[in-house]
Formats: structure tokens, sequence, C-alpha cells
């Protein structure tokens, strides 16, 4: 007897259909179970990314702890406003005002932002819209190679090899230099600089879309008019990221201020002068005789807390201004 195969509604025979669902099923299967150490993976991810979260927050807790208990000794208006900075004093006799402090680190950045914005843009600029391929593919890891020295031996250059040179150049002037002195800390600062300046901007500037610099050749425009018309303003949100990221950078550097710049806290805009840098203080600090518990030591994390706030707020002072010009193209 002739059997004739069972039929869908469809006409698709049954046998078919099953077949289908069957091998529908398994594949939503397969897409749902978990590969072997999948979840191992990912666990590994988040506790990356957790670690580095609870990092931050156990550093802002500790520095509050401890700035705290400094505060409760010297008023936040006294540190803030105060003009002096003689912690070693102790607590009766010692003032500790700030001031001094920041006016150093801001003057050694003034001249590091001085040499690195223009050496930087220029590289970038030269990299991104003149350097053959061949030259940028050199040129470029060269630059970043600068990046990693280490910060201590480029003290000791701006202290064995570029005071001396200022002082001979200068002092023939009759401008007297002194040995520690923020010139030169701030002049090899800016130097370690350039690479985070022109790397980041190099990278915006080549992100602008080739049809916006065929524009500007169209309609007669030279190699540098475009340059410095059309792709330098399109690229403005990533360069001027660049930097403050580079400023932020200047503002927490430690071991080319410790080891050029001096350590006598006082308030001065000449840059052949002797300053102290709050990362030179820290450092300073830690090194001498600063029993815990007492108020020289507690400084320590209130200037630590003003670095960091004083970066937080270039952090974010930055990526607004990135999102309010960003360029989408």
């Amino acid at each position: 007897m002739d059997t004739q195969p069972q039929t869908s509604a469809a006409g698709t025979p049954a046998v078919e259909v099953g077949a289908a669902e069957r091998g529908s099923r398994s594949r939503m299967d397969l897409g749902g179970r978990s590969r072997p150490g999948e979840r191992t993976i990912l666990a590994v991810l988040a506790l990356c990314g957790a670690l580095s979260i609870f990092t931050t927050v156990g550093i802002i807790v500790v520095l509050i702890g401890e700035a705290s208990a400094f505060f409760r000794h010297v008023p936040l208006r006294d540190f803030l406003t105060g003009t002096e900075w003689t912690p070693q004093a102790g607590l009766e006799r010692g003032s500790f005002g700030v001031l001094p402090l920041l006016n150093g680190t801001l003057l050694v950045t003034a001249i590091a932002l001085l040499v690195a914005v223009p050496l930087g843009l220029g590289a970038a600029m030269y990299l991104s819209e003149y350097a053959p391929e061949r030259v940028r593919k050199l040129l470029k890891p060269s630059l970043e190679v600068l990046a990693g020295v280490p910060t201590i031996v480029l003290g000791v250059f701006a202290l064995n090899i570029v005071t001396p040179a200022l002082r001979g150049v200068l002092g023939a002037a009759g401008i007297e230099v002194d040995f520690f002195n923020a010139l030169s800390a701030g002049l090899v600062m800016g130097v370690m600089i350039i690479p985070t300046v022109a790397s980041l901007s190099e990278d915006a500037m080549s992100a602008v879309p080739r049809g916006l610099r065929e524009s500007g050749y169209g309609l007669g425009a030279t190699k540098r008019q475009v340059a410095v018309r059309v792709v330098l303003p399109a690229a403005l949100s990533g360069v001027v990221a660049a930097i403050i990221l580079g400023l932020g950078r200047a503002i927490g550097e430690t071991m080319i201020v410790a080891v050029a710049a001096g350590n006598l806290p006082t308030i001065t805009f000449d840059p052949t002068n002797q300053v102290q840098t709050m990362t030179a203080y820290i450092v300073q600090t830690v090194g001498g005789e600063a029993p815990r518990g007492t108020v020289k030591y507690q400084s320590i994390f209130a200037i630590g807390s003003l670095l960091f706030a004083i970066t937080f707020l270039l952090n974010v002072a930055a990526q607004r201004f990135v999102r309010r010009f960003r360029e989408v193209y």
C-alpha cells in the first residue's frame, strides 16, 4: 500500500518542517550556550575594570582622610590664600599658605607650555600635512620615544647641561641665573610633553576628511592656508584636548622640578629664580623626617588633594570643550 508523506498546512512536507525546527533549535542552543572559559574571561575583564575604580576611590578616601586632619588645624582659607609656606616651623610658628608652591608650579608649567605648544603643533602639522609617508613613519615613532625617557634623567640633564648653558648665555647679558631655577626646569619639561601634544594633535589633524583639504585647494588656497585655516580649525577640539592633557602632565611632573627647580617656596615671576613646586615639596617631605600624624606629614595630603582637584577640573574642562566643539564627519 502506497503511503503519502504528510504535509503541513502550507503544503510543506512535515518531515522537512520537523528537520528545520530541530536545526533552528540547535542553532539557538548553540548561540545561547557559553563557550568554555568565556565566563572566566568576562569575570577577569570586569575585575580589571572594577580594580581601577576601586583604586581611584581608595586614593580619594586616603587623600580626604589625611587632608581633613590637616584642615582641622589649618583653616582652608589660610591654606588657599596664605603667602608664606614654612611647615618646618611647626603648627604654632609655621605658615601654611600654599600660594608660593602654587606660584612655582604654575610658573614652571607656563614655561613648559610656551615650549611644547608651538613645537608640538608645528611637529603635528608637518607630520599631518607636509611629511611624505615614509618620513612620517620614521619621525612619529622617533618622536614618541622621547616620551619614554625617565624624568629623573631629564631632571639631571636640566641641572647639569641646561642650567650651565643658561647661566653662560644670560650671564653674558648681565642676567643672573640661580643654580636652581624655574627656567631650566620649564624648558626641559616642555621638551618632555612635546610628544604628548604632537602625537595627539597629529591624530586629530589626520582624522580631518581629505575632502575638506581638496575643497580648499579647489578655491585656490595654498598648502599653508589649508593647513592653518581648514585643517587646524576642523581638528580644534582634538588639539585643545592634547594641550590640556600636556598641561595636566606638566602640573603633576615631579622629578624634573625636584632636581632642577629648587626647594625655595616663594612668590616670584622671574624664571631665573629658585622656586618650589607642589610636587617637589611632596618629594622633599616624603624623603625627609616627617613623623606620621604631624601637621607637616598631613600637609602633603592637603597639597595632593589640591593637585587632584586641579587635574580633575582640567579633565572636566577638556571633556566639555571636546563635546561642545567636536566636529563629526
